[in-house]
């Protein structure tokens, strides 16, 4: 009887010890508002669920498989902030150009530049080409979270997400569709981004020391397929029960969000030079730093709130004919809207660029790193806005004249029949034999 007591009051001894690190709350049995007990989330249920449904991704290790740092870091830096979708076809394609972390530390950055094209945020390209140099000079990845850290380009989630998948490290990984699981699964009232420290301790208590690199993969997948925004299939989830936003029918309202303002609109003006015979277009990089740095895109006006257009010329990187075309080329960006007036002119053949820009010609554009604001602009202009087409009336649909039935003879009607005579008795006796009206009240 005394070993167990003394039994109970190290395991007492121990909840506290980790309660006074990760919080109390972490460890309390789950509760709904109703006070009713729940069963607490369990890291075995969801790879139970993982081992069925796991999702077949280009970048992940089948089952009994190591898995490579190289894809694995390649993988998690493309999806920040992009879909699975997207990120497929370019990740093939940068396994493609540059195979191993050796051969992409040494591509020109213009190279990397231009294969990122379309991805968006590019200071991701840029970091991860440092990230290359430095881990190629170093000989490999570092396997700790802390040494995953100082990579250019690595933050919590991508140390916690590599440490754990690519070297088995007990490490969190928090990433947008974690968030949302771990803010039900808790019914976090503490909206995000402050909620973060909160989820991170959470799923870090839920690690397990057994394949901690499975369970981070298993809880992205969860996110991504059953725990949805919208409409989450709560009924085939294997954390249904200690869920508590499901028992108290919020789901679809966790996390809690602090509403966004929407940027302020900026304006702006681009031009389009196209030089005579080979159709070369004007280009200029970007400034390495700051906003779409180092892309390339046809030269471009300041793009500010209160921009006038009308004086768009004034801007214009050469002397030319320019001539402004019909409406606008409209782009998001994470902080603002763009809207952007085109301006299109042809050169004569001998025309020198100015300083810092470049022809480029046409069949050539492809390797260029245009991001998907610029592609649009040239997209206005080489090929011409898409106009807007009113919607076409239903057709009334003429009957085939062949089809028409000839109209029928009207009926043909017989003479009519003389009198024998037209004396007064014939009359009377015709009369006579007609049928007598029927009377009625």
């Amino acid at each position: 009887m005394r070993s167990g007591r003394t039994g109970l009051r190290r395991v007492r001894k121990a909840r506290h010890s980790a309660a006074s690190h990760f919080g109390k709350a972490l460890f309390s049995q789950p509760r709904s508002r109703y006070g009713r007990a729940m069963p607490a989330a369990s890291a075995a249920d969801l790879l139970t669920w993982y081992d069925r449904h796991r999702r077949a991704l280009p970048w992940r290790a089948l089952p009994g498989e190591t898995p490579d740092p190289y894809r694995v870091w390649l993988s998690e830096v493309m999806l920040q902030q992009t879909t699975v979708t997207a990120v497929k076809p370019y990740f093939e394609m940068f396994l493609t150009l540059f195979p191993s972390v050796a051969a992409l530390a040494a591509a020109p950055e213009e190279a990397v530049m231009s294969a990122w094209a379309g991805l968006g945020y590019y200071s991701r390209a840029r970091n991860l080409h440092a990230c290359a140099k430095s881990v190629a000079s170093a000989g490999g990845f570092p396997d700790t979270e802390d040494g995953l850290r100082k990579l250019p380009g690595i933050g919590a989630y991508t140390a916690g997400a590599i440490a754990a998948i690519a070297f088995d490290r007990p490490a969190a990984a928090v990433d947008g569709n974690v968030e949302r699981v771990m803010s039900r699964l808790h019914a976090i009232e503490t909206p995000l981004p402050a909620a973060r420290a909160q989820i991170r301790l959470f799923t870090q208590a839920l690690v397990p020391d057994r394949r901690p690199g499975d369970f981070a993969q298993a809880l992205m997948d969860l996110g991504a397929t059953l725990c949805t925004p919208k409409r989450p299939a709560c009924a085939l989830c294997p954390w249904m029960l200690p869920c508590r936003a499901r028992a108290e029918g919020l789901q679809e309202t966790f996390p809690r969000k602090v509403k966004k303002e929407k940027g302020i609109l900026r304006k702006g003006a681009a031009f389009v030079a196209l030089r005579a015979g080979d159709e070369a277009v004007l280009l200029r990089t970007r400034p390495p730093e700051g906003l779409l740095g180092a892309m390339a895109e046809p030269p471009t006006s300041e793009w500010l709130p209160d921009y006038d257009p009308a004086k768009g010329l004034l801007d214009a990187p050469l002397d030319a004919r320019w001539k402004r075309l019909p409406g606008v080329v409209k782009h998001g960006f994470t902080h603002f809207p763009l809207e952007l007036t085109v301006f299109l002119a042809r050169v004569a053949a001998d025309t020198k660029p100015p300083e810092g820009m470049r022809f480029t010609p046409r069949d050539a554009l492809e390797t260029e790193p245009l991001p998907g604001a610029m592609k649009k602009v040239l997209a206005h202009a080489l090929t011409g806005p898409v106009p807007v087409v009113a919607p076409k009336p239903v057709p009334v649909r003429e009957p085939d004249l062949a089809t028409i039935p000839e109209p029928e003879p009207p009926p043909r009607r017989g003479p009519i029949p003389k009198l024998a005579s037209s004396r007064p008795s014939d009359l009377a006796r015709i009369v006579k034999k007609a049928p007598k009206p029927i009377r009625t009240r």
